[in-house]
């Protein structure tokens, strides 16, 4: 039923809560997980001084929450394909599903906070509105504790 999982993450908590799920699902189904990091040029547009150092430490930043997924994996023995590329998140999320016949994307549904979120919107919702996949969302138990 599921042979390729994909797991995107931007090494927050909720992302990592669906690494859990996402490896869980993969080793009852026998199927190759996909960690992929997104490093979202657009939201540091702006910045005209030192967009290399950022983008840089971002895709280290990045290289890092896939290889977390990657050590999940390998603890389970299952298969696992780790990429970081650069886009905007949703978007690319989405194509790396299609362009892998990805057949279960596995996410947080709540990653970076602050202002970016409410400027961009969730990412999370625009791949859950927009894949042609099924979505599994999966929410940080630590989330109720910020919201109260």
């Amino acid at each position: 039923m599921y042979n390729d999982i994909l797991v995107p993450t931007d090494g927050s908590p909720a992302a990592d809560a669906a690494v859990e799920h996402a490896v869980t699902l993969a080793d009852r189904f026998d199927a190759t997980l996909h960690a992929l990091y997104v490093v979202d040029a657009t939201a540091y547009s702006a910045i005209e001084a030192g967009t290399d150092i950022v983008a840089e430490a971002l895709e280290t930043e990045g290289e890092d929450a896939v290889s977390r997924i990657a050590e999940a994996a390998d603890d389970a023995e299952l298969p696992v394909i780790e990429s970081v590329t650069s886009g905007t998140a949703y978007r690319s999320i989405l194509e790396y599903a299609d362009d892998n016949d990805i057949d279960m994307i596995v996410m947080g549904t709540h990653g970076r906070r602050g202002l970016d979120r409410y400027l961009l919107g969730s990412v999370t919702e625009r791949v859950v509105r927009s894949a042609n996949q099924p979505v599994l969302t999966v929410r940080d138990r630590g989330e109720d504790a910020d919201e109260e």
